[in-house]
């Protein structure tokens, strides 16, 4: 009888530390929903330019020919775009175990933030940004 009322303190009192915190969920919750966003957004540019080769698209030369000639020139896009569909399925898994590790650690009153895989992150994406900037700089 004893174990039975123990065990009842203790989800009643893990429930009264949800409610107490339900900002501090609410706002982890949130941060996912951003972090799945943007792993959205990553592989959907990836497939654009892995399907499309957008940038070569954007060249002046009018034929088809010389489309398809830059685009076979170009074999490095694809991978580039295969690239940053895997990086925002990634996102998108690491992002999931984040969240849950999070979620965990909020109840249990024992989590502490974590600044090595945001900055990782943005240092990945800036590196992109400028491989990018510095490929259609010398594709005009």
């Amino acid at each position: 009888m004893a174990m039975f009322l123990f065990k009842k303190n203790i989800s009643e009192e893990k429930k009264q530390s949800r409610v107490k915190n339900r900002r501090v969920h609410l706002a982890n919750e949130r941060t996912f929903l951003a972090w799945m966003r943007t792993s959205l957004g990553i592989m959907a540019f990836g497939f654009i330019v892995e399907k499309f080769l957008i940038f070569p698209l954007q060249d002046k030369a009018g034929s088809a020919q010389h489309i398809q000639q830059i685009g076979g020139k170009c074999e490095c896009l694809r991978y580039f775009g295969l690239f940053l569909i895997f990086l925002g399925a990634a996102a998108a898994i690491l992002s999931t175990y984040r969240f849950l590790k999070t979620e965990k650690e909020i109840s249990e009153n024992t989590f502490r933030p974590t600044v090595a895989p945001d900055v990782l992150l943005a240092l990945l994406l800036g590196s992109i940004g400028v491989l990018l900037v510095i490929y259609l700089i010398n594709a005009v």
